[in-house]
């Protein structure tokens, strides 16, 4: 099938090298000259295990191809999906300009059917402007050509988008029960064809419900985090240790043990913007979502734990002081540093004098250039970007871990003690075991592990 991807992005590099690999011919769209010269020079703009190999695969053999020629991509696929940016507004809203800009594109230059795919994550509603956007356009070249908006929202988790969308648990499309939105379905039905063979993995609904599920799930994930950051919050004062407490509420299979390790807050692209976005839908109907506001007000507060532990510890008044950060992105295998909680802490630390030494296995880059918005020129020149992980721990007060790469997990504890001025650790991911990390020498500060337990 021919198909274009507006938009170059996360999801949209992912869905068209995804789409590519299984054989259909993709054109990947985006009026960002430089990335699409990027990307046809063979770089990646962003780190994502697995993608740049699937990339490379398909533009070698002619199924992926990048331009910035509008007229030529909406001539080439009858699927025109949408896979633009929807950062949000000032008032938590989703920004949908890039969205329906895409849709007039699509009206103003499309000959003959269409099937518009938003495959970015959009409100409720949010199909009927896009069509409205569509036939606007075909309506003022006087142009007739038949076309269905489709909702297809995306499900990857950064760090493992690839296989995600390869071995997808769901396929949520949405359409509209009117005979262009058939034809659509027949098509769409045809295109994920692949992903059925061994059972069915395709729920059908109407575009509104699909539309709603995208930030529904991701609303039930940022609760279950916020739920267990407050009760781990809550066991540091009763002396319970949330890892046994997980243990023993995961068990039950009516929970599960998904999304229930407590830690530093959450951030990202998705959580953060789609919970606010959610929340300002639900104020347009007149309805408040209570449990969302708060679990977007236990999130904020949770990034400053580890800041408020480290002063608990070493006083409010920092300065002299000088700590090793472990983790800057906000999850492991990304170097997506939108909303991490490193950054809270690098603030918090800074604002209290000290200076700090940072280190990521990919997120460098990023972490210099997002660090830099985020801090004065002065408290820039207290943060030193370590070259490895033992780098870091030279002449710090204390370790403290804040994103949970793999790298971490089995670091050499006595390294570690001789490298600090003293062998303390802030493990904001719960990385480690408070009983173990005693036996080796280590005042160790968890989230939610106040006592010692074998679990």
């Amino acid at each position: 099938m021919n198909i274009t991807i507006i938009g170059t992005g996360y999801v949209g590099l992912v869905t068209g090298a995804c789409l590519a690999e299984l054989g259909n011919h993709v054109v990947c769209l985006d009026i960002d000259q430089f990335k699409i010269k990027l990307l046809n020079s063979g770089a990646i703009p962003i780190h994502e295990p697995g993608l740049e190999e699937v990339v490379a695969r398909n533009r070698d053999a002619g199924r992926l191809h990048f331009s910035t020629d509008v007229v030529a991509s909406v001539a080439h696929g009858e699927l025109q999906f949408i896979a633009v940016g929807t950062p949000p507004n000032e008032d938590g809203s989703a920004d949908l300009q890039y969205v329906l800009a895409a849709a007039r594109n699509i009206g103003r230059h499309m000959v003959g059917f269409k099937v518009i795919v938003d495959k970015s994550t959009v409100p409720v509603g949010t199909a009927d402007r896009v069509k409205a956007c569509v036939q606007a356009e075909l309506d003022a070249r006087g142009e007739r050509a038949a076309f269905s908006v489709v909702s297809n929202p995306e499900f990857l988790k950064e760090g493992a988008a690839v296989e995600d969308f390869m071995r997808p648990d769901r396929i949520v499309i949405g359409c509209d029960a009117t005979p262009e939105g058939e034809r659509a379905r027949n098509l769409m039905r045809k295109l994920y064809s692949p992903f059925n063979r061994n059972h069915e993995r395709t729920f059908w609904m109407d575009v509104r419900s699909a539309e709603f599920t995208k930030y529904a799930a991701n609303a039930m994930l940022a609760t279950r985090i916020s739920f267990m950051n407050e009760l781990a919050n809550l066991a540091d004062q009763v002396g319970a240790d949330i890892e046994a407490v997980r243990y023993g509420i995961g068990s039950d299979p009516r929970i599960g043990h998904s999304f229930l390790y407590a830690g530093a807050g959450y951030g990202g692209s998705c959580f953060p913007k789609d919970v606010q976005a959610l929340e300002r839908t639900a104020r347009e109907y007149d309805q408040e979502l209570l449990i969302l506001r708060a679990v977007e007000q236990v999130n904020h507060k949770q990034k400053l734990v580890l800041g408020l532990k480290i002063a608990k510890r070493f006083g409010h008044d920092l300065r002299g002081k000088h700590f090793a950060v472990w983790g800057l992105a906000f999850k492991p295998n990304t170097d997506d540093m939108r909303e991490a909680p490193a950054r809270v802490l690098i603030k918090q630390l800074l604002d209290d004098g000290a200076s700090v030494a940072v280190y990521d296995p990919v997120a460098m880059k990023e972490a210099r250039r997002v660090l830099a918005l985020d801090l004065s020129a002065g408290d820039m020149a207290r943060v030193r970007f370590a070259v490895s992980p033992m780098d870091a721990l030279t002449d710090a007060e204390a370790l403290v871990i804040v994103t949970e790469w793999k790298a971490f997990r089995s670091p050499d504890f006595e390294r570690i003690k001789l490298a600090l001025k003293q062998a303390i650790v802030f493990d904001g991911r719960n990385l480690f075991r408070p009983d173990l990390m005693a036996e080796a020498g280590f005042e160790y500060h968890g989230i939610g592990r106040s006592i010692l337990t074998r679990v």
